[in-house]
Formats: C-alpha cells, sequence, structure tokens
C-alpha cells in the first residue's frame, strides 16, 4: 500500500477511519462512533467530520440528515463492479509496465516477491499485504500516475470483500497457482513481454479469490 502523507489532522482521521474499516474493525453497517473516535485520535470533532465528510464522498461511509453516520455495507453488486474495473484496468497497466519498468522498479518488484504468501486464510493479513504489494510494485511501473491511483481506489475498496473471501470455503484452499503467477507476472514484465503480461493478469484476475468468491455467491 502506498505510504500516506498527512497535511492535516482530518488526513490522520481520513486514513486511520478507512484503515479501521478495511481491516474491519469498524464492522460493515455498524454505527460511527465519531466523539469516540475523535477522542481515541486525541483530535476535535471538527477535523474529524471533516474526514467523515470525505469518506462518505467516497462511498466508505453513509451520512444521515442528522449527522449520524454509518460504515457502508457490504454490497455483492459493488464487489462485481470493482473486479470488472480491475480486470480492464490492470492487464492494461502491467502491458505499459513491460514498456516502461526501471531498474528501481524491477527491485521493488523482486523484494516484494520474497514477502509473498498465498492468499489463504492460514496465513490472513499477512498474506492481503504481501499480495497486494506485488500487484502494486507491478501497476505502479507503468508510470502512468492516472492508471495507478485508479488502481489504488480500486485495491483499497475491494480489501473488504478480500477479506470476507478469506472466511468462505475458497479462502481454505491452497491457492498454488495464485501464488506462482505472481512470479511468472514479475517475469515477464522484467523480460520486456506486455502482451503476455496482460494475457496472465487477465486470467490472474478471474481465478482470483474475489472472483471465485463471487462465482460462489
Amino acid at each position: 500500500m502506498p505510504a500516506h502523507t498527512f497535511t492535516s489532522k482530518a488526513d490522520v482521521a481520513y486514513a486511520e477511519i478507512r484503515q479501521r474499516i478495511l481491516d474491519g474493525r469498524l464492522e460493515a453497517g455498524s454505527r460511527l462512533p465519531q466523539y469516540e473516535l475523535a477522542d481515541d485520535l486525541g483530535i476535535s470533532i471538527t477535523p474529524l467530520r471533516e474526514a467523515v465528510r470525505r469518506l462518505s464522498g467516497e462511498g466508505w461511509i453513509i451520512l444521515d440528515t442528522h449527522r449520524n453516520s454509518r460504515v457502508a455495507e457490504l454490497d455483492l453488486g459493488q464487489a462485481r463492479q470493482l473486479l470488472e474495473a480491475r480486470r480492464a484496468l490492470e492487464p492494461a497497466a502491467v502491458a505499459l509496465a513491460a514498456e516502461r519498468r526501471t531498474d528501481a522498479d524491477v527491485v521493488l518488484m523482486q523484494a516484494a516477491l520474497t514477502r509473498l504468501k498465498p492468499v489463504t486464510r492460514k496465513w490472513g493479513e499477512a498474506a492481503l499485504t504481501a499480495h497486494r504489494d506485488v500487484h502494486r510494485a507491478l501497476y505502479a511501473a507503468s508510470h502512468n500516475e492516472v492508471v495507478t491511483r485508479m488502481l489504488d481506489d480500486l485495491w483499497d475498496k475491494s480489501d473488504r470483500y478480500r477479506r470476507v473471501g478469506l472466511q468462505k470455503p475458497p479462502g481454505g484452499e491452497d491457492r498454488t497457482r495464485d501464488f506462482e503467477e505472481h512470479h511468472e507476472l514479475v517475469r515477464l514484465v522484467v523480460a520486456g513481454d506486455g502482451p503476455a503480461a496482460s494475457a496472465l493478469m487477465t486470467s490472474h484476475i478471474d481465478h482470483s479469490l474475489a472472483a471465485t468468491a463471487l462465482a460462489d455467491s
């Protein structure tokens, strides 16, 4: 996940609340305890409300007319749309990466691979983090900032659904193929084979944990 640069207390609150939604500390559909959160973060209610409005605009939080707020529910339709958007963008990004990757990009990809674990219930959060690091190293090597930001946002919003997927039957399987494909994706990008990298990424997404969990829903 990319590092955040905080410029205000509202930025800090935004990042912290979003992370708590992602990792499940703030559960889907639950009331958002704004005053408790402000106290916990050591800030006043004003910057916290600014962060909540920003998160509401991005679909993480639902606000009503009385300033009450709750964490957005998980939605099967949204999960499918996120997967479709990723399927459209990420293969194109790795094709660009195969053309534009630098020596520094290759170092980042290979370092991310050393931390990779199968995305299964056994490895849990560590696997999700390492998995994302590999994918981000790949698509960031496209050196297209617009595509990179869009994919960062897709991955942020999809992480909630990946965590749910780990608890479903596919999350207990030995995902050897998925694990090995990351190494092949890096090899193809380093070798400069854009078409092959793009085709493999499409297949990789089609057989991902998120896609499998959706097919079983």
